[in-house]
């Protein structure tokens, strides 16, 4: 009996706002699985869509002053315009909001309502007596009721990372207006997690996929699985069975989305969706390292209560950082990829490159424009671009192309060992690996052709030089087949430089290990672009400032009215001493002639200005602050200063002590 076909998903982007490189980092790797699995001959489904649903698209929606609807379409089509610049192609891109997934997240709850998996609860949930409604996950902020962190409803976005059940949160307050929430009573519907802990703990021993994806979650079930509340107070969403007032909650209708999306491609394709998903089946799930909790707990004891077949493989991506730093959109730490990257004129293929070959899947990846430019010029160019330049350039100088015959025993022994290498590394995920089995067979091309030096030998024996070539054109056209699933755009100049006039995507992986083809092929030209350094200054700069105008955006700083300014008796004064205070290597103590009166203030400028310079200067004082006891000293009053380095405030012009500043 064959195989069941192979159904590969990507976690859904959520259509409140736009791609970034921390999308890519699961996308761009399910894409190339797809493009290498294809091209062994398996009959692979690769589907993915937008996530629509849910409180934070309600609440932009609000902020922007459009629909739900509208929103989720602007950024619907925003990703699948993205994913299709950056290579990444779905048999099928679909959206959570379309009739498909309400009709199958509809089936599905039913089906779990009628096995019993699913039962009706009193909760107490935070209502806020101002905005008048209920304040389901990102509408309510509070305190997390597991380590103290502050966390918004549905999850301890700034703590221990625990899911949150609607009524756990602490202290709430209603996001939108900031009034304290008070706790009401409504009905609501749980799903029977608790009741799976037996079941799950076999099924994520023996999942295929990253160990990452398993060892967390086993250790969520063996910690304890709580029961699930899967519907919301929302108007937006999937609504529950038999209520008008309640929707299904956006975790259980996201993932039925991938049903639903591989219904909608069946339709057009003429082909059975439940053979995908009922019975066994071979659904690989990519997706993010802060969704691991979802697939792997709730979404398998879901499809298991309802009767379908659950997950072969979930494969798990490590976190990003961005310039050593934690992946940030409000402090700025983030590379968005069209106005970033693409709208630069910047390749996709150097970015999904960088994306598969810099670490292991499941290890944090770092990305900075310096890191980025060296992975291009050091691997991309110099040993892959360099070697393909070499071998076609020196091939057509000296014979329009590429000589006739087969190539030697030994370079196709390293082309079959370099073939079994990556197929092994591609199957567990490991896509770094197999980068770089592909760019040593390059760098083996390299020693080759250096060693044996055509460009010598074919002054005393042209038909030596001509079976070098011969095989070195044959490690190219290898090469081009096995980095295609990785650089899909160059793998096709590569090959159209190698005189191939079809697509290479249609080549299986194993034809790197036929002969090539032989004879003349078109103009040779660089395969790669270098990222000169003027350019990676420039980029740097464009991160940097985002980073440095979000700190300025982050500061709060209050507004004040006139009449609270002039509260202030900010008055010119005159320092009459100044000695540093006992025990301290920061304050100075001085007194100051402000006119009426001589003040003694504390200062933190021990470390500008030395005591006896200080004296006799004319300084700027806030006279009527509250006396206050500095290690020890009373001060009374500030003198201002400006920066990091203290600048003092002085009069352009002099005046007298005790002069009002205006």
């Amino acid at each position: 009996m064959s195989a069941p076909p192979l159904l590969v998903t990507c976690g859904l982007p959520y259509t409140n706002g736009p791609c970034h490189l921390g999308h890519l980092r699961t996308y761009v790797p399910a894409d190339a699985y797809v493009r290498y699995m294809r091209r062994t001959g398996e009959e692979v489904v690769f589907v993915c869509g937008s996530d629509n649903h849910g409180t934070p698209i309600v609440v932009s929606a609000e902020a922007a002053g459009v629909t739900p609807r509208q929103m989720s379409e602007k950024y619907h089509e925003h990703f699948d315009r993205t994913f299709r610049r950056m290579g990444v192609v779905f048999d099928h891109f679909g959206m959570t909001d379309n009739p498909a997934n309400h009709a199958r997240t509809t089936a599905i709850v039913k089906q779990l309502i009628a096995r019993g998996h699913i039962y009706s609860q009193v909760v107490h949930q935070a209502y806020c007596t101002k905005c008048r409604r209920f304040l389901p996950d990102r509408y309510v902020e509070g305190i997390c009721p597991h380590c103290g962190a502050s966390a918004r409803g549905d999850e301890c976005d700034q703590g221990c990372g625990k899911h949150l059940e609607p009524g756990e949160i602490k202290e709430p307050v209603c996001k939108v207006c900031g009034t304290k929430a008070e706790f009401r009573d409504q009905e609501h519907f749980f799903f029977r997690l608790s009741a799976f802990k037996t079941y799950l703990l076999p099924f994520l021993e023996s999942v295929r996929g990253t160990a990452n994806a398993k060892n967390y979650a086993i250790g969520w079930i063996k910690e304890e699985l709580h029961d699930w509340c899967i519907t919301r107070t929302l108007d937006w969403g999937v609504k529950f069975p038999g209520r008008d007032d309640l929707v299904v909650y956006v975790w259980v209708d996201a993932p039925i989305g991938y049903i639903a999306f591989t219904e909608e491609w069946a339709e057009k394709a003429g082909r059975d969706w439940k053979r995908y998903w009922c019975g066994d089946n071979r659904v690989t799930h990519f997706i993010g390292g802060d969704i691991i909790y979802h697939h792997c707990i709730f979404w398998p004891a879901l499809l298991h209560g309802a009767g379908y077949g659950v997950p072969h493989a979930i494969v798990a991506s490590g976190m990003l950082k961005v310039d050593d730093h934690k992946f940030s959109k409000s402090r700025g730490y983030v590379v968005w990829t069209n106005e970033d990257y693409l709208d630069r004129g910047l390749p996709a293929d150097y970015l999904r490159y960088y994306l598969l070959a810099y670490t292991s899947h499941t290890k944090e990846l770092n990305f900075s424009w310096k890191l980025f430019a060296e992975r291009i010029n050091n691997e991309v160019v110099n040993i892959f671009g360099n070697f393909v330049n070499r071998t076609l350039q020196f091939g057509q100088r000296e014979f329009n192309g590429i000589p006739e015959g087969g190539a030697d025993p030994a370079i196709m022994a390293e082309i079959d060992k370099t073939c079994a290498v990556v197929d092994g590394f591609m199957r567990d995920y490991e896509f770094k690996s197999a980068v770089d089995a592909i760019l040593a067979l390059a760098a083996y091309g390299n020693t080759y052709i250096q060693g044996n030096a055509p460009w010598k030998l074919v002054k005393t024996d042209r038909a030596a030089a001509a079976q070098v070539i011969r095989n070195a054109a044959q490690l190219a056209h290898a090469l081009a087949l096995l980095i295609e699933p990785v650089m899909p755009e160059k793998a096709q100049e590569c090959w159209t430089m190698l005189g191939y006039s079809d697509r290479i995507a249609d080549h299986r992986i194993s034809d790197a290990k036929k002969p090539s083809r032989t004879g003349a092929i078109p103009p040779p030209r660089p395969l790669f672009a270098r990222m000169e350094e003027e350019k990676v200054i420039e980029l740097d700069e464009l991160l940097h400032k985002r980073v440095r105008d979000a700190d300025r955006k982050s500061e709060k700083i209050p507004v004040v009215s006139l009449e609270e300014f002039q509260k202030l008796d900010i008055r010119a004064g005159r320092v009459l001493s100044c000695e540093p205070v006992n025990k301290s290597n920061k304050l100075l103590k001085l007194v100051v002639d402000i006119g009426t009166e001589k003040r003694q203030i504390v200062a933190g400028m021990q470390q500008f200005y030395k005591p006896e310079e200080m004296i006799g200067k004319d300084v700027v004082v806030v006279t009527n602050l509250a006396p206050a006891k500095i290690f020890g000293v009373e001060s009374n009053g500030m003198i201002l200063a400006a920066g990091d380095a203290a600048s003092l405030l002085v009069p352009l012009r002099p005046v007298e002590p005790g002069s009002k500043i205006r």
